[in-house]
């Protein structure tokens, strides 16, 4: 369900004006991203023209060299960039099955585009909350034409495999004689726990994407990346879905500002999300998966309604300038909800003990309301 425009305003509000946050970041006014993106471009910068030149020549340019890949286009969505890796894969091979987890974006965020727009069908690989093994890939019962694997697996949990897990199962595609495609908005922060750099990862796969804004604090914007030949078909198919627009340059630069700053601290967003779980870990009936986390992100249960939590989080933040966690949800147990945590910079000034205060101070809200 969609959040009421006027309950957004107000939490927005109420999250940019806390001189503490846990949970994500302070949002950003219109005034803020301009002179973000002002301080990235040079005086004689000239904008580009329908994808070319300028900062999406650059920006193209400058993912291709990270994940090591021939080349790369940008995309003002990932679902636009995702659409076109996976048609790409069913006219190479002639297949139009698509190896899918159930929890992966593609089956859970973008109203079944694949098939209505790319005439192609969901294999589902299996219902384990994690990305597929070698063996679940070997045994599907029929042929698939590309093997979606996202890393990490959003919805199970931020879920990401092993690297030789991972490995095992990209080469269980390749007997198959199916193409491996990496859903890597969150690509980025992935690079800890499986212990390699984006360039090896993307390395074992045909094609690869990454999102701008999802780590990163872009804009918009996402960049499908792999060989000279997947890129210029990408391009084709880009104008084809309406993606290939007039100027791009803010989500560009917005993007360039945030593999130049963002970038290098997503490790220690990692590192210090295992401190905050762990603090979490010890409040009343509170359960965080994965344990550790695998990425700076990771889901938080706490024994209580969603609307109970949602209202004392806003209350504390309202009142006291603080935010814990928002955006609780109800689970299919009664009295039970989640909510994601995000770890990132205003999370990294608050230790163990500092966690587990806010954290009573939000439950005591929580009580109080009850």
């Amino acid at each position: 369900m969609t959040e009421p425009y006027a309950d957004r305003l107000r939490r927005v509000t109420a999250q940019r004006g806390c001189d503490t946050v846990l949970s994500g970041a302070r949002p950003a006014s219109v005034a803020e991203q301009l002179a973000a993106i002002r301080a990235a471009a040079t005086d004689d910068l000239l904008p580009d023209f329908y994808g070319e030149g300028g900062t999406v020549e650059e920006l193209e340019g400058r993912v291709a060299a990270l994940l090591g890949t021939e080349a790369a286009v940008f995309f003002p969505t990932g679902t636009m960039a995702q659409q076109v890796a996976m048609r790409y894969g069913a006219e190479l091979t002639g297949r139009d099955g698509v190896g899918l987890h159930p929890l992966s974006h593609p089956l859970m965020h973008e109203r079944d585009a694949y098939a209505l727009l790319g005439g192609l069908r969901a294999v589902r690989t299996t219902d384990a909350p994690r990305n597929p093994t070698a063996e679940e890939v070997a045994g599907l019962d029929e042929p698939i034409g590309t093997l979606l694997l996202e890393l990490p697996l959003r919805d199970a949990g931020f879920v990401l495999p092993t690297w030789d897990e991972l490995v095992a199962t990209v080469g269980a595609a390749r007997e198959r004689g199916s193409r491996v495609h990496l859903d890597g908005a969150r690509l980025w922060e992935s690079t800890v726990h499986l212990g390699h750099s984006p360039a090896e990862i993307a390395a074992l796969a045909d094609s690869a994407y990454v999102s701008f804004y999802k780590s990163l604090g872009g804009h918009s914007g996402a960049a499908l990346a792999g060989d000279a030949e997947l890129v210029r078909y990408a391009r084709a198919w880009r104008h084809r879905y309406g993606g290939n627009l007039f100027q791009q340059w803010p989500a560009a630069l917005a993007a360039l500002a945030g593999l130049s700053h963002e970038l290098p601290r997503l490790a220690g967003y990692v590192a210090h999300a295992q401190l905050v779980a762990a603090a979490l870990a010890t409040l009343p009936g509170a359960r965080v998966y994965p344990a550790p986390p695998h990425t700076h992100q990771f889901r938080l249960w706490l024994p209580h309604s969603a609307g109970a939590l949602n209202a004392a989080n806003l209350a504390l933040a309202e009142e006291e300038k603080a935010w814990f966690v928002g955006g609780w949800r109800d689970t299919e147990v009664p009295g039970v909800a989640l909510a994601e945590v995000t770890v990132a910079a205003p999370g990294l000034e608050l230790d163990g003990d500092q966690v587990v205060d806010l954290a009573d101070r939000f439950l005591r809200r929580v009580v109080a309301t009850a």
